[in-house]
């Protein structure tokens, strides 16, 4: 769980995932989910506020709460894109858009192999959703072409999974329960696919980004813990596997989840650290990297 935590474990169909059960769930945890991520998309929107950046492409934006927070700080002189390949949320992200007048706008497409104008941004964000392409150097690749010479990138990824136990309790705790729990396949796409470092910087090196930077951030976060149930059940694989099971077996994986996340409870909010990289990298040819670049 936690931001585009795409439900394909084993790299599946993503954009069928997310036009579906997945997206959808997105959307109905909408509200609770744009609390928590709060403290992502203020360091996002702060790191734009450094720049002289006046076209902003945020990549995986799902239901635009960040788009449209870029937007705002980006104001009348400035454009945000986002794009994402979940109509469901984009959707939303839409209906929030016109609601709050926003200039932002946004594209249904995979960042992967989207024709985007060449040299078309000059700063390219993403909150928590450059994990799940099926081939990390050709997206990053795609990205680099749509970025202006000097250009920058920054994202936050997930670290590992060991470093998150939060974001994996609740399938750790129904995984006895539940036979159709798909197990996490290392290396395949999704929320943990960034969590070696080293790969993440050759994913960037041999995409053609430059003054790559990967520094470790851990973020507090938060959420009702009344809005907890609704969180461990509709999203993330359990709430994916939930949606195949009979009321009985629904009720007591629910129960055993529930009880699971205790530690993280503290009176009427749920705590826990969000383990994650700050990826920062220019794109401009002037710069010479150091290392060996690899193909991830």
């Amino acid at each position: 769980m936690g931001e585009k935590q795409r439900i394909s474990i084993n790299g599946g169909d993503q954009a069928a995932l997310w036009n579906g059960p997945s997206g959808h769930a997105w959307v109905e945890e909408q509200a609770v989910l744009d609390d928590m991520l709060r403290p992502l998309e203020d360091l996002l929107v702060e790191a734009v506020g450094k720049t002289s950046a006046r076209h902003v492409l945020d990549v995986g934006c799902g239901t635009g709460s960040t788009t449209l927070a870029l937007a705002r700080r980006l104001g009348a002189q400035g454009q945000c894109t986002g794009i994402d390949i979940s109509e469901p949320m984009l959707a939303t992200a839409r209906t929030r858009a016109q609601r709050d007048g926003s200039t932002a706008s946004f594209i249904r497409a995979d960042a992967q192999d989207y024709a985007f104008a060449p040299a078309s941004f000059d700063m390219i964000v993403s909150r928590l959703g450059v994990m799940f392409f099926s081939d990390p150097v050709s997206a990053f690749a795609n990205l680099r072409q749509a970025a202006m010479p000097d250009a920058t990138l920054h994202c936050i990824a997930w670290r590992s999974a060991a470093e998150n136990p939060f974001m994996t309790t609740a399938e750790r705790a129904a995984a006895p329960l539940l036979s159709n729990l798909p197990p996490r396949q290392p290396g395949a796409p999704g929320q943990f696919a960034f969590g070696d470092r080293e790969r993440v910087l050759s994913i960037l090196q041999a995409s053609g980004w430059h003054e790559i930077e990967i520094q470790p951030i851990d973020i507090a976060c938060t959420l009702p813990a009344p809005a907890l149930v609704g969180y461990l059940s509709r999203l993330g694989p359990v709430g994916l596997a939930l949606r195949d099971t009979d009321a009985d077996t629904r009720s007591r994986v629910v129960d055993t989840v529930r009880a699971a996340f205790e530690p993280y409870v503290h009176g009427a909010t749920v705590r826990y650290t969000a383990a994650c990289w700050i990826i920062a990298a220019r794109a401009t040819a002037a710069s010479q990297q150091t290392g060996k670049a690899t193909h991830a």
